[in-house]
């Protein structure tokens, strides 16, 4: 009897840009409301639903097939975010009870802890990857600040960050798509 050896090729597409431009773009949109430009709306709730979320969480999915635990975790837990932020804007429509500025603050809270230890793990990663964790953990320590202050100022400023996050998501999604494309590094990482 002969032994075979059989080579296995991964040929899932890189799903991480997929996942960073949900983030990213929803990130932006939902934040340029935060930052008084403009009203909470359909446009932002789809988004959050979507592209935040659900895009998000099939990314962390392919993530986990291709063993990336980071980039599954991050990816299906933001997904999650977005869609359960969506629930609580919109289920006491429903008839379920509102959440208090101090609950809200609460979960934010809760998703400025789970993104610092996120942004601990990129710093074994690219710097892109820093800036956008790193910025995202501002990002939800001004915005339970504004919640439990009720501080308008503190969520405006918090908007402001956040387009920032979410425009150096886009940047990091776009640059991993050119440099893969054009198999070399053409957009730093």
């Amino acid at each position: 009897m002969t032994e075979t050896k059989v080579r296995v090729t991964d040929t899932i597409a890189n799903p991480a840009p997929l996942g960073l431009l949900g983030f990213g773009m929803t990130t932006i949109l939902l934040n340029i409301h935060n930052a008084g430009w403009a009203p909470l709306n359909v446009a932002i709730i789809s988004i959050g639903i979507f592209y935040g979320g659900i895009a998000q969480i099939i990314a962390g999915i392919m993530e986990y097939k291709k063993g990336n635990t980071f980039g599954a975790t991050a990816f299906t837990s933001y997904g999650a975010f977005w869609i359960s932020l969506v629930g609580i804007w919109w289920l006491p429509k429903a008839g379920f009870n509102a959440a208090s500025a101090d609950t809200v603050g609460w979960f934010l809270t809760l998703w400025g802890i789970f993104s610092l230890f996120m942004f601990f793990c990129t710093l074994r990663q690219t710097k892109a990857n820093q800036v956008v964790f790193g910025s995202l953990v501002l990002l939800f320590a001004l915005l339970a600040i504004g919640e439990f202050t009720e501080k308008t100022a503190v969520t405006h400023l918090a908007g402001y960050v956040g387009i920032f996050c979410g425009a150096s998501a886009m940047y990091t999604a776009m640059a991993q798509i050119v440099n893969e494309t054009y198999g070399k590094k053409v957009m730093p990482l």
